[in-house]
C-alpha cells in the first residue's frame, strides 16, 4: 500500500516540477526580451512622445542600470525572505511597472516606469534561477532543465524583436510593454500552487547592507559608465570616472565580504575556479549577443529595408538553431565532454559566425546572411546554457539566490560593454570612412555603415577567440567541479536522487 502510494506521489510530484520550470521560464523570458522588444517601439514611442534623439538612449538605459545595479540585492533577498514571496513580489511589480510604461503620457514618466522595471525584473530574474537550481538536483533532469532555461535567457533578445516588430505594426507601441501584463498574469496563475516554498532551517541571516551598498553603486557605475561611452566618448569625464568609481567600489565591496559574518556574496561562490569560468563564460557571450543583435537589426532595417517585423521573422532561423542547440549541448554532450570542452567549442563557433558576418555588403541577400545567425545561434545554445548549469552547480541553497544573480549580472555587465564597446567602434568606422570617401552621398552613407558593422563583427569575432581561450584554460576537466566547504554535492548520476525524485512542497 505504502509502495503504491509513494510511486504515485513521485509522478506527480515531476508533473509540478516541470510545471515549475515551465512558470520560472516564462519569468525570464519576460525579462530578458524587455530588453529588446521596446527597441522596435523607440522610433514610434518618440513621434508619440515628442522626445529628442538625445532623450531615446534614456528609454532603454534606465531599464539596464536599475537592473543590473540591483541584481545582487535580487538574489540575496531571494535567500533572506524566500524564493516564492519574492518570485510573486517580482512578478506583481514588474506587470505594474509595464502598465505604467505603456499608459505615460510623458517621457519622464516612461523612464521611470522603464527603471522600475528593471528594479522589479532584478528581484525576478535571480530568483527564477534560484527556484530552478534548488528544485533540480539529479544530474539528468537539471541538464534537461538548464537547456530549456538557457535556451530561454539566449533566445529573448530575439523573440523581443519579433514580438517587437508584430506588436508596434499591428497594434501600437505601447502594446510592446501592456504585453508584459499578460506573461506575468499567466506565469502568477502558475506560481502561486505551483512554485515550491522551502522551509529555512536555522536562524535568518542578516542582509550585509554596507556590502549591498557597495556592490549596487559599483554596477551602477560601470553600467552608467559604458552607457555614457556611447554618446559622450570614452574620455569624457563622466566615463572615466565612473568606471574609476567602479573599481574603486568594487575593492571597497571586495574587503567588506573577506571580513563580514554575514556576506552579501561569499568569496568562495565566485573564487572557486570552474563557476568563475562560467561567470566569465556568460560574460562574454552577453557582449558578443547582443552587439551582433543590435549590428544586424541595423543593418537588416537599414541597409537591406526589412520591416520590424520581416526583421523579428528573419530571427527565427537563429533562435531555432538556438533552442536545438541547447538542447543536445546540456543533454547530450555536456554530460559526456564538460565545459571545458563545450564552452570553447561554442566560442569558436560564435567567432566563425562573427566573421561571415563581416564579409555582408550592401548588395548581401538574406541566404547571404543565414549562415552566419545559424552559427551565432549554435554558439549562444551551446555556451550559455553550460555555463549557467554550472555557475550555479554545487552551491549552498542558503546563497543560491545570490549565485543565480551573478549568473544574470555577468549576462547584463556583457550586454551593456559589449553594446557600448561595438557601438563606440562601429561609429568610429564610419567616420573615417566617411572622412576618407569625398562629399556623402547616399551611396557613400550606406557603405560607411556597412563597414562600420563589419569592423564591429571582427571586433565580436575576437571577442568569442579571446573567450574561447579563456575558458578552455580555466574550466576544469569534467566532474572535477570543486565544491566549497559547506555547500551540497550534487548527487550523481544512478543515485536515489535522480531515480525518485524529491517531492516538492506548496507554499
Amino acid at each position: 500500500m505504502l509502495t503504491g502510494m509513494s510511486q504515485t506521489a513521485a509522478p506527480a510530484a515531476d508533473r509540478r516540477r516541470w510545471i515549475t520550470l515551465a512558470v520560472v521560464g516564462l519569468a525570464q523570458l519576460m525579462v530578458v526580451l524587455d530588453v529588446t522588444v521596446v527597441n522596435i517601439a523607440l522610433p514610434s514611442a518618440q513621434a508619440d512622445l515628442g522626445f529628442s534623439d538625445g532623450d531615446r538612449q534614456w528609454v532603454l538605459t534606465s531599464y539596464s542600470l536599475a537592473f543590473a545595479s540591483l541584481l545582487l540585492l535580487g538574489g540575496r533577498l531571494s535567500d533572506l525572505v524566500g524564493r516564492k514571496r519574492t518570485f510573486v513580489i517580482g512578478l506583481v511589480g514588474f506587470a505594474a511597472a509595464s502598465a505604467l510604461g505603456g499608459a505615460a503620457p510623458s517621457f519622464a514618466l516612461l523612464v521611470a516606469a522603464r527603471a522600475l522595471q528593471g528594479a522589479f525584473g532584478a528581484l525576478l530574474a535571480p530568483t527564477a534561477l534560484a527556484v530552478l537550481t534548488t528544485t533540480f538536483t539529479a544530474p539528468r533532469d537539471r541538464a534537461r532543465a538548464f537547456g530549456a532555461f538557457g535556451a530561454i535567457a539566449s533566445a529573448g533578445g530575439a523573440v523581443g524583436l519579433l514580438l517587437g516588430g508584430a506588436l508596434t505594426q499591428a497594434f501600437d507601441w505601447r502594446w510592446n510593454l501592456y504585453i508584459n501584463v499578460v506573461i506575468a498574469g499567466i506565469a502568477l496563475l502558475g506560481a502561486i500552487p505551483f512554485v515550491p516554498r522551502l522551509e529555512r532551517t536555522g536562524p535568518r541571516p542578516r542582509l550585509d547592507v554596507p556590502g549591498t551598498l557597495f556592490a549596487s553603486v559599483a554596477l551602477l557605475a560601470l553600467v552608467y559608465g559604458f552607457a555614457s561611452a556611447e554618446g559622450d566618448g570614452w574620455g569624457a569625464p563622466v566615463t572615466w570616472g565612473s568606471l574609476a568609481a567602479f573599481v574603486v567600489l568594487l575593492v571597497a565591496f571586495v574587503a567588506r565580504q573577506r571580513r563580514t559574518a554575514h556576506p552579501l556574496l561569499p568569496l568562495s561562490t565566485v573564487l572557486d575556479r570552474t563557476r568563475g569560468a562560467a561567470y566569465l563564460s556568460v560574460l562574454v557571450a552577453g557582449a558578443g549577443m547582443f552587439g551582433l543583435f543590435l549590428f544586424l537589426t541595423y543593418y537588416l532595417q537599414l541597409t537591406l529595408g526589412f520591416t520590424p517585423l520581416g526583421t523579428g521573422l528573419a530571427f527565427l532561423p537563429l533562435t531555432a538553431m538556438l533552442v536545438l542547440a541547447a538542447q543536445l549541448g546540456t543533454n547530450v554532450f555536456l554530460p559526456r565532454f564538460g565545459p571545458k570542452v563545450l564552452v570553447p567549442i561554442g566560442m569558436t563557433v560564435g567567432a566563425a559566425g562573427a566573421v561571415s558576418l563581416a564579409f555582408l555588403d550592401a548588395s548581401s541577400t538574406y541566404l547571404d546572411i543565414l549562415p552566419g545567425m545559424l552559427a551565432i545561434g549554435l554558439a549562444m545554445g551551446t555556451i550559455m546554457p553550460a555555463s549557467m548549469q554550472t555557475a550555479t552547480l554545487g552551491v549552498d541553497r542558503e546563497f543560491a539566490g545570490v549565485a543565480s544573480a551573478m549568473v544574470n549580472t555577468s549576462q547584463q555587465v556583457g550586454g551593456s560593454v559589449g553594446t557600448a564597446l561595438l557601438n563606440t567602434i562601429a561609429a568610429t568606422a564610419a567616420a573615417d570612412y566617411l572622412a576618407g570617401h569625398g562629399p556623402v552621398t547616399a551611396d557613400v552613407s550606406t557603405q560607411a555603415a556597412v563597414t562600420s558593422y563589419a569592423t564591429a563583427y571582427w571586433w565580436a569575432a575576437g571577442l568569442y577567440l579571446a573567450g574561447a581561450v579563456l575558458s578552455a584554460l580555466l574550466f576544469r576537466r569534467r566532474g572535477s567541479l570543486a565544491v566549497p566547504p559547506g555547500t551540497a554535492t550534487p548527487p550523481a548520476a544512478g543515485s536515489p536522487a535522480e531515480r525518485a525524485p524529491e517531492p516538492m512542497g506548496v507554499g
